[in-house]
């Protein structure tokens, strides 16, 4: 097996609730490896690029909206499997269903049907993370 990258986002919801050290502490504590990152504001043209597969879909206008309306933290993390390490250490992305333990499970609310508002973004494969790397890092 070789080290693999994924894009880690906390979300604004992550950050305005101070969750950021406590995420990455348990991303850490999973034995993955923080390569880099940055505080930073989107701008609309970044998530136009990050999200462009959901162009058209209901919830594409709401989740951008969502994602401009506050500071987000933009992270690197490296490690065997760490795509499908993350993924799974941040549960559902519904969370009202996400189980105890993982990130969404143990903070996610419940905020009705805008489940963009769900803590953590993690990639979902190694030619989408080198993407979205590219879009946040350059």
């Amino acid at each position: 097996m070789s080290t693999e990258r994924t894009l880690v986002l906390i979300k604004p919801d992550g950050v305005s609730r101070q969750l950021t050290g406590t995420i990455l502490a348990r991303v850490e504590a999973k034995g993955y490896t923080l390569a880099d990152l940055k505080l930073t504001n989107a701008t609309r043209t970044q998530l136009e690029q990050h999200y462009e597969e959901h162009v058209g879909k209901p919830f594409y206008e709401p989740l951008v909206e969502f994602m401009l309306s506050g500071q987000m933290v933009v992270a690197i993390f490296t490690g065997e499997r760490v795509i499908e390490g993350f993924r799974t250490l941040a549960g559902s992305t519904e969370p009202t269903v996400a189980s105890p333990g993982t990130i969404r499970g143990d903070f996610g609310r419940d905020w009705g049907l805008k489940v963009q508002q769900n803590l953590v973004h993690g990639s979902d494969s190694p030619e989408s993370a080198e993407r979205e790397i590219g879009i946040w890092f350059g």
